[in-house]
């Protein structure tokens, strides 16, 4: 059967005060475009042409800042994962940040439907000072369906390296067993979950900011190690996830605000 493929790469260079493109390259089902912002980062939004990922279906992201350059990346909407017959859905994302660098990671909610399965991968690699943002957020089925996926299948492989040394590593796994689904210490009867992190100086100042801003009626803990901030979160509902996600975003990226296609 015909497999979607794909592959995009974005790199950035620090010019007098702005960060400007210098590479540009598109393979495949996989697009970039660069929306016109006002501030100091470069805004890049990856699009999947083939309108989802089935079993078999392999993309690849890579982008990289230079040194001083600020870049952010999202997505132009939620990613969706279809029914598979056996194989993994593959997305490997690679990013590179130079030292007194930026990058936010920054794509929309990935939805999983019935049967689905999805291998992805995310390594960033950090020079000296540089700072990094992210968030992966997914969504099991279609809450307006009434859909929980219950059949769904997910690896989530994160490694984050400062000068080559590992300072972040977590995986996730979705096996479609119940326990998982329903467990207190798991899921616990949600549908929607995100993680997000932030590597920067000043973790503990803004785990401060951050928790006096999360809503108190959705499942969030975050904490601080070092240089490393990781929010996580539970939610009944994509609607409010994405409602929580939002401001802890605006307050830790790099850019400052949010990307425009979160809020359009």
């Amino acid at each position: 059967m015909q497999r979607s493929r794909g592959a995009g790469k974005v790199a950035t260079q620090s010019r007098n005060g702005r960060t400007r493109l210098v590479t540009l390259y598109q393979e495949g089902c996989c697009k970039i475009r660069l929306p016109r912002t006002h501030g100091a980062a470069l805004e890049a939004v990856l699009i999947n042409t083939s309108g989802g990922l089935t079993g078999g279906d392999r993309i690849e992201w890579q982008a990289a800042a230079s040194p001083g350059s600020k870049l952010v990346l999202t997505t132009q909407a939620c990613e969706r994962i279809y029914r598979s017959t056996g194989e993994d859905a593959l997305i490997a994302t690679s990013l590179e940040v130079g030292s007194g660098a930026h990058l936010d990671w920054l794509p929309q909610e990935t939805i999983l439907f019935e049967e689905s399965r999805l291998h992805r991968t995310l390594r960033v690699d950090l020079d000296g000072d540089a700072t990094f943002t992210a968030v992966e957020a997914v969504l099991l089925g279609r809450e307006a369906m009434g859909e929980t996926a219950r059949s769904a299948r997910l690896r989530d492989s994160w490694r984050i390296y400062r000068d080559g040394k590992l300072v972040h590593a977590e995986e996730t796994r979705l096996t479609g067993w119940d326990f998982e689904r329903e467990g207190l210490s798991l899921l616990s009867g949600h549908n929607a979950f995100a993680t997000v992190l932030a590597i920067t100086p000043d973790a503990a100042e803004k785990l401060e900011a951050l928790r006096g801003i999360l809503d108190p009626s959705v499942q969030a803990a975050a904490s601080a190690i070092g240089e490393r901030l990781v929010l996580r979160i539970l939610a009944p509902s994509g609607l409010m996830l994405r409602r929580t996600i939002m401001p802890a975003i605006a307050l830790l990226s790099g850019a400052g605000s949010l990307p425009r296609l979160w809020t359009t």
